[in-house]
């Protein structure tokens, strides 16, 4: 694996702390775009976080820590998917996932279309007991297949749920599915927040816990942008109205640190850059950056 240098790398930090032997963290990019039905964009996704990261400061301030000069950053050179998709592209990104945690990394893998993190969060599974996945999106994603394709971006859960037990599928901030996804997880009784339920009270005030509360202690996260609001994230293929924002966003994982919830790694996809919209760019760098530092908070 080819590790970028300070110029190109994730936070644009020294090779002191951004070497493969020296960090705990790998950023892995995965400009994987295949199946998008709508907005395109999302191979550009991953040069874009980071390109954006070089602007966010290293020091958080509710954490108090600069994360990447404690734990170190590798940034990977982005995957060459080459002619590969839908089932051998998965496969390649699950091989090279499955070697980074075999060396005991955190792996954070950047998107591309949401269909790839079929491929870490099954090499999670296999090596963490119990694992739950918190899945933050518009869409459930659960039909067995969208356009003739079981590899879709809008059927990453259901590949998921063939070795995950849907049971210990926790979906946030979903308002757009298909009937066939809502009878899904009704008779699997998968455990959704609507955004409806959420913003009309039917949780009360602190929905966050509940949402924590669901997990089990080893979580892995799978972040869609077009959760929140198109009005802080235009810049994606699928954007739906009456999305989330990013305060209310971040007491999930404040309530996850309280009850000891362990993030074991995570995936942000569906970016699709506009020409002139930094703001997104730079909110999907600041999302890798807090995630990770809720990762590594005690």
């Amino acid at each position: 694996m080819i590790v970028l240098p300070e110029k190109q790398n994730f936070l644009m930090i020294p090779k002191e702390v951004s070497s493969l032997e020296k960090s705990k963290i790998v950023i892995l990019s995965a400009p994987y775009e295949a199946s998008v039905s709508y907005g395109k964009g999302t191979k550009n996704g991953p040069r874009k976080i980071i390109e954006s990261s070089h602007y966010v400061e290293f020091y958080d301030e509710e954490i108090d820590t600069e994360l990447c000069f404690k734990h170190g950053i590798a940034t990977i050179k982005e995957l060459n998917f080459g002619k590969r998709k839908n089932k051998d592209a998965i496969d390649f990104l699950y091989k090279n996932v499955k070697t980074l945690l075999e060396k005991n990394k955190f792996c954070v893998t950047l998107g591309g279309e949401h269909s790839i993190s079929t491929a870490p969060i099954k090499a999670h599974f296999e090596k963490y007991k119990n694992l739950s996945v918190l899945h933050f999106d518009a869409h459930s994603d659960l039909r067995e297949e969208y356009q003739n394709n079981p590899y879709s971006h809008a059927s990453v859960m259901a590949r998921v749920c063939e070795f995950l037990n849907p049971q210990n599928l926790v979906q946030v901030g979903i308002r757009a599915q298909s009937i066939e996804e809502s009878k899904f997880i009704k008779s699997k009784k998968v455990k959704t927040f609507y955004a409806y339920e959420i913003k009309t009270g039917k949780y009360g005030n602190n929905w966050q816990k509940l949402v924590a509360r669901h997990l089990t202690n080893n979580v892995y996260i799978s972040f869609d942008v077009d959760y929140f609001d198109p009005s802080i994230m235009p810049s994606t293929g699928t954007p739906e109205p009456n999305g989330f924002q990013w305060e209310e966003t971040m007491n999930i994982f404040r309530e996850m640190k309280k009850l000891n919830k362990r993030i074991v790694g995570f995936d942000v996809v569906e970016l699709a850059p506009q020409k002139g919209v930094t703001h997104a760019d730079y909110l999907a760098a600041k999302l890798t950056y807090k995630l990770l530092n809720f990762a590594f908070s005690k």
